[in-house]
């Protein structure tokens, strides 16, 4: 089972009223979340831990969960109230404005850390939950007691306005998570906030050079990459007509999740001795997801039965 651990919010998308006044529609979204739904719908064995409200958000969450076939055993449910996330769009170009003061997720508590059974055998961190204490220490500490004996994946999926104020320890828990990561992945943007300035190529086998066995970069209209030591694989993005980019990285996260579990490459041997096929077919699973994903509105990762 893929374990997705980080937050779970509510996007509130920009919509127009029938009486033409601007509007906001509640949508179950967050990164890791995102990726927990997309990793349910293309079949993948897939759980999710998070701090969860029980308030009618919560509630909302909770239910989108189950219709995706996504095993919630291991949430933590509290009264506090949910995270909520107002969405703009400009060109189908997504910008967040959060509310998470005091949220069932940002509260989470080392407490509150599950005992992993032995079919958990992959952990996948990310998003805004890995900004913020107490809940961004907790997920931190997960991932350092499990990632000697299970695969760990971190998309750090950077919101600088988020961060602000926030820069330095967040560098610190980032920069250790994807050290002691089995794959990382990044947007381009990400990497270049990370890294600096430079080729692709170059500054992914940076990360390499700290830990993982494996980077993947997004490069938005363009396609993505994969980069380990000894190989850098390209597939270019498909064509279709963009709605909005909600949710496509974190479809994308799920497509080469859910092609390496099918190639039986989540161990950390296996992931050491990728061929250049089954890279590509992580790359082209994660490419088809998410072009899906970027062709309606709002983070609605697709079936399997739709690719």
């Amino acid at each position: 089972m893929i374990l997705g651990c980080g937050e779970a919010l509510i996007d509130m998308l920009p919509r127009t009223a029938t009486t033409g006044e601007a509007a906001f529609a509640p949508h179950a979204g967050g990164a890791v979340f995102n990726t927990a739904i997309a990793l349910g719908r293309l079949g993948a064995p897939v759980g999710f831990f998070s701090g969860l409200s029980t308030d009618m958000l919560g509630e909302i969450l909770a239910d989108a969960l189950a219709a995706s076939e996504v095993d919630s055993r291991f949430v933590v449910r509290s009264d506090r109230p949910s995270t909520v996330a107002y969405v703009r769009l400009v060109d189908g170009q997504a910008s967040y404005a959060f509310h998470d003061e005091n949220s069932a997720g940002r509260m989470l508590s080392l407490a509150e850390l599950p005992d992993l059974p032995a079919e958990v055998d992959t952990l996948f961190f990310g998003g805004i939950s890995l900004v913020h204490d107490p809940a961004a220490s907790t997920y931190a500490a997960l991932q350092a007691r499990e990632a000697a004996r299970r695969v760990t994946m971190i998309d750090p999926n950077i919101r600088p306005g988020f961060i602000a104020g926030h820069e330095a320890p967040y560098r610190v828990r980032i920069d250790g998570m994807m050290a002691r990561a089995d794959i990382v992945k990044l947007s381009d943007e990400d990497l270049h906030w990370l890294m600096g300035p430079g080729d692709v190529v170059d500054l992914a086998r940076q990360v390499l050079a700290t830990g993982p066995r494996l980077v993947f970069v997004t490069e938005g209209a363009a396609g993505a990459r994969a980069v380990t030591a000894r190989q850098s694989r390209f597939v270019p993005a498909r064509t279709v007509i963009v709605a909005d980019t909600v949710g496509a990285g974190d479809t994308f996260n799920a497509g080469i999740l859910c092609a390496l579990h099918e190639a039986g490459a989540l161990t950390k041997a296996r992931l050491a001795a990728l061929s250049d096929d089954e890279i590509d077919a992580a790359l082209h699973l994660g490419v088809q997801a998410a072009a899906v994903t970027v062709s309606r509105a709002g983070a609605n990762p697709p079936w399997r039965s739709e690719l």
